[in-house]
């Protein structure tokens, strides 16, 4: 295979997603018109080749550009896999081509990647079917078989081993059908194959901006007389097994405000220093160079620059959470949060979009909320990512992130605040009412689109025609002598009026209830539910 075979193989893949992503969406056991799996890692896929030219031709190059650029617009739980699958694969390619023993090697080494990126991978899902496919190329390759080939064979394994998942999953036979991210995996597969033999269009006008692929270092600045060091310094280092940690350990005795993030093979480095030449000096022998950036910041006009410097030194600890609706946001933010993320139920963020509002926060500690089981594995993506001390209280509910939030302490540490605001997450229930958008089976109920579904952390309760009705049906089955606070949060399908009717309604069902109601202004979801 050649490197513009390569490139024909992912633009090909990224356009089949496009085409087939909703097919890809319906395979989701939840119904829920969450943020899906074939939209996640369309998302992702299209982040990683909108930088990719069809006259490249170096292997590894092209390889690298798809990891870096999945990596940073990983989107969901399946997004990040992919991204990690993308890195995996890149570490076996080199050169101007690759044998098809070279293939089945780099298709392992991205197997081995995504398993390492998951704290507990479980079978029946993208990675066993990744993994069927790194099988099935090394033995065709074994066999005498070319790329394309051995290309084809892998998918055949994998197809093999995707019609097996609902025996592995019992959620997914319950439902009846396969896992999505293992169709999304093979979607891609065929799209690429087909772009080779020429069997596919390809449509390269990716409808997304062009993006530095790394996350924007801020600059600091402060007045002439407290500068200790004078010349602020970035630069890229390319090279292989680099080591950030290791590297900023190296610089640390030759300036402040030092970063250094990236990947194994791309190094973002920002330094304030007084010997530039020293730094540069230490990072040449790590790989090349690259857009190199020198700054006498005596010489520059930069009072907005010194006005964020002063706000970050004034502060400890800051909060990123995520969130969709007009009224949440409002209310996280009154809560003590720095940046609100827009996203969770039909558009998960990226990424890269946490780590811009993570660098952007004005403190050198932020504690991430992603407020989503689907954004988990991205924002602990960011915290590997971030230029700066990162910690992710896994929050999957909007619920939870007000708990974490009503237990935060701002002038406490930040190990101490992630005991307490996870802590305080065990404490609530939360509960979802939104809608079906497709027919299936899921914890031994028969859904047809459109019943009104109750849900209790992340499980379906109750299913009906009303929604009204679903809530107290909700509410009989999670309250009990031990409930005292619920807090209703009406979406945007619901007016005040009729919120303030349901809620006398509880009151007068419920009268041990001390019972809250906000604006919450979200889509999709008509209530959710907060239960201490």
């Amino acid at each position: 295979m050649n490197a513009e075979q390569l490139v024909k193989f992912f633009h090909g893949g990224n356009n089949y997603l496009m085409e087939n992503k909703s097919a890809v969406d319906a395979l989701n056991v939840f119904p829920v018109p969450d943020g899906d799996t074939g939209t996640n890692m369309s998302l992702t896929l299209q982040a990683a080749v909108k930088e990719l030219r069809l006259d490249e031709t170096d292997m590894a190059k092209i390889a690298d550009i798809v990891a870096r650029g999945s990596l940073m617009g990983a989107r969901g739980n399946s997004g990040v896999i992919l991204s990690q699958l993308f890195r995996g694969f890149a570490q076996g390619l080199n050169g101007t081509e690759v044998t098809s023993d070279q293939l089945a090697e780099a298709l392992q080494k991205a197997v081995n990647m995504a398993y390492k990126a998951v704290m507990r991978p479980v079978e029946g899902t993208i990675l066993t079917v990744a993994k069927a496919c790194a099988e099935g190329a090394k033995k065709a390759a074994k066999e005498g078989s070319n790329s394309l080939e051995v290309m084809e064979i892998a998918v055949q394994c994998g197809e093999t081993a995707l019609a097996k998942t609902p025996e592995q999953l019992p959620v997914l036979k319950e439902a009846g059908v396969v896992d999505a991210g293992g169709q999304g995996l093979l979607v891609i597969f065929k799209g690429g194959i087909k772009a080779i033999k020429g069997e596919e269009m390809l449509e390269l006008e990716i409808q997304q901006p062009v993006v530095d692929a790394q996350p924007k270092l801020e600059v600091e600045a402060a007045s002439n007389a407290d500068l200790e060091f004078k010349y602020c310094t970035e630069f890229i280092i390319k090279g292989q097994q680099l080591d950030g940690a290791a590297f900023r350990s190296s610089l640390e005795t030759l300036g402040d405000s030092l970063m250094a993030v990236g990947t194994d093979i791309m190094l973002k480095v920002h330094i304030h220093t007084n010997n530039p030449g020293k730094v540069l000096q230490l990072a040449v022998a790590l790989g090349t160079l690259h857009d190199i950036k020198i700054d006498n910041m005596e010489e520059q006009h930069r009072s907005y620059l010194e006005q964020e410097l002063n706000e970050r030194d004034s502060k400890n600890l800051g909060i990123v959470s995520v969130a969709v609706g007009e009224g949440l946001s409002d209310l996280l933010i009154n809560l003590g949060v720095d940046k609100v993320v827009s996203g969770g139920q039909t558009m998960n963020p990226s990424t890269e979009d946490l780590i811009e509002a993570i660098n952007n926060v004005p403190a050198e500690n932020v504690i991430v909320l992603p407020n989503n089981g689907n954004i988990i594995l991205a924002a602990q993506q960011a915290k590997r990512l971030a230029g700066k001390r990162v910690e992710v209280i896994p929050t999957k509910t909007y619920p939870q992130g007000v708990a974490a939030l009503l237990a935060l302490n701002p002038d406490a540490a930040i190990e101490e605040n992630c005991q307490s605001m996870g802590e305080a997450v065990d404490l609530i229930i939360s509960g979802e009412v939104t809608y079906a958008v497709r027919e299936t089976s899921f914890n031994g109920f028969k859904i047809d689109q459109g019943d009104i579904l109750g849900i209790k952390d992340g499980d379906i309760e109750v299913v009906g025609s009303a929604v009204n009705q679903v809530i107290l049906d909700l509410l009989d089955k999670i309250v009990d002598e031990k409930s005292e606070l619920l807090t209703l949060y009406f979406g945007q399908e619901i007016g005040e009026s009729e919120a303030e009717q349901l809620k006398n309604i509880i009151d007068s069902r419920f009268s041990q209830l001390e019972t809250e109601l906000y604006n919450g202004g979200q889509p999709i979801y008509y209530y959710l539910i907060s239960l201490e």
